[in-house]
């Protein structure tokens, strides 16, 4: 958390400050990537009010300096809906000083400092995960994670990697989402066991659903009845 000087009225607000850092999402796979933990996370968090999960938003901790936008970012003990116009951008002194826990990088053909300048930055602000994604690597560990341990990044080895700080773990996996058959990263529990995706809810609950209506029937009952 960091800590700002009082009062905070000369300070600019969210609708004042620009939305983003200028610099669009240069790849298909970042957006998705992020999109498919936000729709998990929605639901693994869906009766909690108290996190926020951006994508490739305007991350703003100084006024002085440009923002910085994560592909992914995960904040816990901030407002999920501060607004009704929602989240322009995300400005630590508008948010109590409550710096992301979580912050995801992926790295595209197009270079942007994944491991130098941002990493140096994430670890100044004091996030406590820094996880950078690199598809790119054909001989290396595609999925980074680093924590913060007094004040310094130190890399954690596991596939999936438990973050107790905020109750969940993160992996990768292959698995087909909306046609694409490649390796996609997801949210895991502290036992390892991957949460599943939208979709994979939804199939599951029709799955129960038959189940039960054929239970229904062996017993002479028409579930259609009830």
């Amino acid at each position: 958390m960091l800590k700002y000087l009082e009062p905070l009225d000369w300070l600019p607000t969210a609708e004042e400050l620009p939305e983003c850092d200028g610099q669009p999402v240069d790849s298909e796979l970042q957006e998705r990537l992020a999109t498919l933990l936000s729709y998990i996370l929605a639901g693994i968090f869906k009766d909690r009010s108290d996190w926020f999960f951006g994508i490739d938003m305007g991350l703003y901790y100084n006024p002085d300096e440009p923002p910085i936008a994560p592909d992914g970012f995960l904040s816990i003990g901030v407002e999920s809906v501060k607004s009704e116009s929602l989240r322009p951008s995300y400005v630590l002194w508008e948010e109590k000083g409550i710096v992301p826990q979580f912050v995801l990088e992926v790295v595209s053909k197009k270079y942007r400092a994944e491991y130098t300048a941002k990493k140096d930055l994430y670890q100044s602000l004091g996030v406590m995960y820094y996880v950078v994604y690199n598809p790119l690597r054909k001989r290396k560990n595609t999925l980074e994670i680093y924590r913060l341990i007094e004040g310094q990044y130190v890399s954690v080895i596991g596939n999936p990697v438990w973050m107790p700080e905020i109750g969940l773990g993160i992996g990768k996996e292959r698995h087909n989402h909306q046609g694409r058959d490649r390796e996609w990263l997801f949210w895991y529990d502290e036992k390892g066991n991957r949460y599943p995706t939208p979709q994979e809810q939804i199939e599951q609950e029709k799955s129960r659903s038959q189940k039960l209506a054929d239970r229904l029937r062996q017993l002479g009952i028409d579930p259609d009845e009830i």
